[in-house]
């Protein structure tokens, strides 16, 4: 496995408390937008006051409405106070979770150590992953600039995929749909919303979906059985080829000696993330 897939596997759910934990409601409530607002102005708020079709471009696979609408009200609600009522929010989150260990001597230097990775980067062609890499978590506060510098490297991830994706024409829903049909090979496991998550959280409809399954159809990328979709033989070599080749263009960020080490490092605090049963898919221990 690659030091980038090894990586990303590590820390997606330490990333991800952040759009997924006990404490949204009352920052929904707080900043008086809803689930959606809230999401797309916390993750997007890195990239200013800019109109919705840069957020629909970075953030590539939800619906176009849907972004521009809930962009819309997150900028009336004052885009600077979503990310602090975030922060504020993941503090409480990370603190709740990780009890005494918040405080670790630990945390401030993994803090300095992913954002050196961080700051190595190129971010040209890079965008989402540029706009975080110019937020600054509050100084003090060691656990959210861990949290920030993680996001970076997950962003930066993140926009190599875009780019794999555009280069092998999958766009916008057809991303999703092609992500989420079932692998012809049963022993390759992967994160997956699922249909109904997919329409909640990205705003397309069941015609949306089924249009987008015709085309990877079309395209001799699936096919259809019983419940639901499934890629064919070509399909599951462009969905290796596009996984490999985010790994590879991934690499650069996790090419040094002492990445195992670092992993390991923060891997007991993600492990109480997950334990925490907040995530989806995951229960409390």
């Amino acid at each position: 496995m690659s030091a980038a897939r090894k990586a990303y596997e590590a820390l997606e759910p330490f990333h991800v408390l952040a759009y997924f934990n006990p404490g949204l409601g009352d920052a929904h409530a707080d900043t008086g937008v809803d689930p959606h607002a809230f999401y797309l102005g916390a993750r997007g708020a890195p990239l200013g006051d800019c109109s919705a079709p840069v957020v629909i471009s970075s953030f590539y696979n939800f619906a176009p409405d849907l972004v521009t609408a809930g962009w819309e009200r997150a900028r009336a609600a004052g885009l600077g106070s979503i990310a602090d009522r975030r922060f504020e929010m993941l503090d409480e989150q990370l603190r709740a979770i990780l009890g005494e260990r918040a405080d670790d001597p630990e945390i401030p230097e993994l803090a300095d150590a992913f954002g050196h990775l961080a700051e190595g980067l190129p971010f040209g062609g890079r965008p989402l992953a540029a706009a975080w890499a110019a937020t600054r978590a509050p100084e003090d506060n060691h656990l959210l600039r861990l949290w920030t510098n993680v996001a970076v490297l997950r962003e930066w991830r993140g926009d190599n995929h875009i780019a794999t994706l555009v280069l092998h024409g999958l766009e916008a829903l057809d991303a999703v749909t092609f992500h989420e049909a079932t692998l012809p090979d049963p022993n390759v496991h992967r994160r997956v919303l699922g249909r109904e998550m997919v329409k909640l959280t990205r705003g397309w409809s069941d015609a949306d979906w089924d249009a987008s399954v015709d085309r990877l159809v079309d395209r001799g990328l699936a096919e259809r059985i019983s419940d639901g979709h499934q890629l064919t033989a070509d399909g599951a070599a462009v969905y290796d080829d596009i996984e490999a080749t985010t790994d590879a263009l991934t690499e650069q960020a996790w090419s040094v000696p002492e990445v195992d080490n670092l992993l390991s490092r923060i891997r007991p605090y993600v492990k109480s993330v997950i334990d925490a049963g907040v995530l989806p898919g995951t229960r409390k221990h």
